[in-house]
C-alpha cells in the first residue's frame, strides 16, 4: 500500500482498533486459481504482540484451497471515507490551486495463513465472533442456544482460517498534507454533509487537529 509519512499510522492499537470496528475485510490471495477476493468477517485473537487474525470460509469457496497451497493471504479492513470538495479549503479563496480528493482509513493485514478444520478450532472461533456481535444486545444470542447437531452439521460447511500477523500497515488520510486552515476546512465543509460517514470522518479530523494544536 502506497503510504506518504503523513498518513501512515504505525500505533498497533489503532490499527486493532480499526479492525475491531470493521471486522469484514477483503480477503484477497493470488495462487494457481488467480487472484481471488472474498469479504470475510475476522476476529483478532492471541497474546499481546502475537495477535492473529481468525476466520472460516465456506467449504465450497476455493480460496482456502489456494491458501492451503501456500498462497499468502491480504486482509483489507475498510474503516470510514468521505469525498472532500475543493471549495471547503481555505487556500481556495486565496489561490484557487486546489483540487477534489477523498479522505479514508484502511488498515491492510498480511501473512503465513493455515488452514485448521478442527471441531474445536471453527467452534472457538465461530463463538468468539458471535460473542464480539452478540455483547451489546438486550438478549444475546449464542451459540449454544442452537441444537448441538445442528451446529455440528453447519460446522461441516466451514473451513478455518488463521493468518499470522507479520506485516500490518495503516493509512489514515485525514487531509494532514494540507495547513491546519484547510484541514479546518474540511472539518466544517463536512458539517453540511448528512450522511453518517461525514460525521465520523469530521469526528476524526478533530481529533487530529487537537493532537497537534499550536
Amino acid at each position: 500500500m502506497y503510504e506518504p509519512a503523513h498518513f501512515r499510522i504505525e500505533d498497533r492499537e489503532s490499527l486493532f482498533s480499526v479492525i475491531r470496528a470493521n471486522p469484514l475485510a477483503m480477503l484477497v490471495t493470488a495462487g494457481e486459481g488467480g487472484l481471488m477476493a472474498n469479504p470475510i468477517p475476522f476476529v483478532i485473537s492471541g497474546e499481546p504482540g502475537r495477535e492473529k487474525l481468525r476466520a472460516h470460509l465456506a467449504r465450497p469457496n476455493p480460496q482456502w484451497r489456494e491458501i492451503a497451497a501456500g498462497a499468502e493471504p491480504l486482509a483489507i479492513f475498510q474503516s470510514v471515507d468521505h469525498y472532500v470538495s475543493p471549495g471547503w479549503y481555505a487556500t481556495k479563496r486565496e489561490t484557487h490551486k486546489v483540487v477534489p480528493t477523498w479522505n479514508y482509513v484502511v488498515v491492510q493485514v498480511r501473512g503465513p495463513a493455515r488452514i485448521d478444520d478442527s471441531a474445536a478450532y471453527l467452534h472457538d472461533q465461530i463463538d468468539q465472533l458471535t460473542r464480539q456481535h452478540e455483547a451489546h444486545r438486550a438478549e444475546p444470542w449464542n451459540v449454544a442456544d442452537a441444537p448441538q447437531p445442528f451446529i455440528e452439521a453447519q460446522m461441516r460447511g466451514i473451513v478455518g482460517v488463521e493468518i499470522e500477523i507479520r506485516e500490518m500497515t495503516g493509512k489514515f488520510k485525514l487531509s494532514q498534507n494540507r495547513n491546519r486552515a484547510d484541514q479546518q476546512g474540511v472539518h466544517d465543509g463536512l458539517l453540511t454533509e448528512r450522511d453518517p460517514d461525514a460525521a465520523q470522518m469530521r469526528a476524526m479530523i478533530a481529533a487530529h487537529l487537537a493532537r497537534n494544536a499550536p
